[in-house]
């Protein structure tokens, strides 16, 4: 079966331009034996006579595969083109290439823009004109946009960790398939749009290929504001990648990864870290809400016994838990869920970042001091820390962002400050044995060198100082007295023996 092909062409008053650059449309293009072609003006609400020479040149051409459409107000730059690629999903396109009104971008190229898709040697092909050096300038691009274009585009590799010869050039063509992978409806209306659908495009993992294009500049009108366009693809860059370090949340840079999807943080001080250190060798531990068992895993290694509980249980449990129930912590909060018969006598429960993503965590401090008070088991417990300087600056700049991880991470429920925490503990009957601040885990985002030591040792300095202001975390340890229901029981076990041994003593 031939492969579908759109060729979109973007336009924009360019009634002195759009029937040149669609003569300059290859043959091979129009009419080929291995795919068919379809070209599709989508006119931006010119003001001149763009989408009459369309229809003029169809006519007089007798392009069947021409279409000709206008919007009824303008949608701007980035506007145009999210019309255009949902055009060639709904259409069952496979590749499109997007293409200029005005002629800045050679139409002649398009079957060695085309070729990387159809032999699948790429999701994304980009037309660079920064490949061959100065040749830029040689085809007349001005110095300051060059050396605008070559500082921008390195600022931008080293954010996003690419290698792209050039990011500012409008000739590009997708693969429907990448095209339906990432969520371009989010992205910029304005000229900003194909940053946003690069770093998509990167953040993916699609195969990304240049090649070089000659550079042309006529008499075409330049309507980006160059200020204006520097700044916001270096905004967004950098939320991007802010987002990436769970700071910022856009739904324009969802990668739809999972919520659950946590790592090991063993490695450098963390609330990994915190559990683990404050768990003696050979206990009976219980970890709720366990997730991967990277935990678990380092307390089997102590001699420790882990009884995990979580809503899933992972594909290698049985290597990283002594032993594993299946249960929502939901139901365990409301008293529904019936231990099994195997846990007793713990001496280390575990809620590790589990409190906030509960309907009630009053509720199920109450069950497990119930249900293990009398054990005297050592609760460790680690929170988010909303109260983190981050999200202060952010509230103070009227910002409030959910994300997918976190400490505004969209599964949390509950929100604490380290008084808070305090608070609900001591209520719910739990005396408070240690309190300690933890840190950002900038390792994960500076790796566990030099930089991220560095950078640890600060905020673990600073902590000491303000711990409500620069703890990202909450850690604590407590224990929980029994409650009134067990202190009832006991108290009726005593007086009883009191009164048996008088009875006793009085027979006698």
């Amino acid at each position: 079966m031939k492969k579908k092909i759109l060729i979109f062409i973007v336009a924009y008053n360019a009634e002195n331009h759009i029937e040149k650059v669609l003569n300059r449309i290859p043959a091979s293009v129009w009419d080929n034996s291995f795919y068919s072609t379809e070209v599709i003006i989508i006119d931006d609400c010119s003001s001149d006579h763009t989408p009459q020479r369309g229809i003029t040149y169809k006519i007089a051409q007798k392009h069947k595969n021409l279409t000709v459409m206008q919007n009824p107000v303008n949608q701007g730059y980035g506007g145009n083109q999210k019309i255009g690629f949902h055009y060639a999903i709904k259409n069952n396109f496979d590749h499109v290439v997007l293409l200029h009104g005005d002629g800045q971008y050679a139409p002649e190229l398009l079957p060695e823009m085309l070729a990387p898709l159809l032999s699948e040697e790429a999701d994304v092909v980009f037309g660079s004109r920064m490949m061959k050096p100065f040749q830029a300038i040689k085809g007349g691009m001005p110095l300051y946009k060059y050396a605008g274009n070559k500082i921008l585009t390195t600022i931008q590799n080293f954010l996003l960790k690419s290698s792209l010869y050039e990011f500012h050039s409008g000739y590009r063509a997708y693969s429907v398939k990448a095209l339906k992978a990432v969520p371009f409806r989010y992205n910029s209306n304005d000229f900003d749009f194909d940053t946003d659908i690069i770093i998509q495009m990167i953040d993916h993992g699609f195969k990304i290929k240049e090649i070089p294009i000659p550079t042309y500049y006529g008499d075409e009108i330049c309507y980006v504001n160059g200020m204006k366009y520097a700044f916001d693809i270096l905004k967004n860059t950098l939320l991007y990648r802010l987002q990436k370090y769970s700071i910022y949340y856009c739904p324009k840079f969802d990668k739809k990864i999972q919520c659950n999807d946590y790592h090991s943080k063993l490695s450098f001080f963390s609330s990994h870290q915190f559990a683990v250190k404050n768990t003696k060798s050979g206990s009976n531990v219980i970890d709720f809400g366990a997730g991967e068992g990277y935990v678990a895993k380092a307390l089997l290694e102590k001699n420790c016994k882990v009884h995990g509980i979580d809503r899933t249980q992972p594909e290698n449990a049985s290597t990283m838990f002594t032993s594993f129930s299946q249960a929502d912590l939901d139901d365990v909060a409301a008293g529904t869920y019936q231990f099994d018969k195997n846990i007793h006598k713990p001496e280390v429960i575990l809620l590790l970042d589990i409190l906030e993503h509960l309907d009630s965590p009053e509720n199920m401090l109450n069950v497990l001091r119930r249900r293990f008070a009398c054990d005297t088991p050592t609760f460790i417990i680690t929170i988010p820390n909303i109260a983190f300087i981050i999200q202060r600056l952010s509230l103070l700049l009227g910002s409030f962002n959910y994300g997918k991880r976190g400490i505004l991470d969209f599964t949390h429920k509950r929100l604490f400050t380290i008084s808070s925490l305090v608070r609900m503990l001591e209520q719910a009957g739990y005396t408070i044995i240690k309190i300690r601040g933890i840190p950002v885990p900038l390792p994960m985002i500076f790796g566990n060198g030099i930089i991220g030591k560095t950078l640890m040792g600060v905020n673990q300095f600073l902590i000491d100082l303000f711990p409500g202001l620069f703890s990202y975390q909450i850690g604590v340890i407590a224990t929980a007295t029994p409650d009134c229901e067990v202190l009832l029981g006991k108290a009726s076990t005593c007086g009883k023996e009191i009164l048996d041994t008088m009875m006793e003593t009085k027979e006698k």
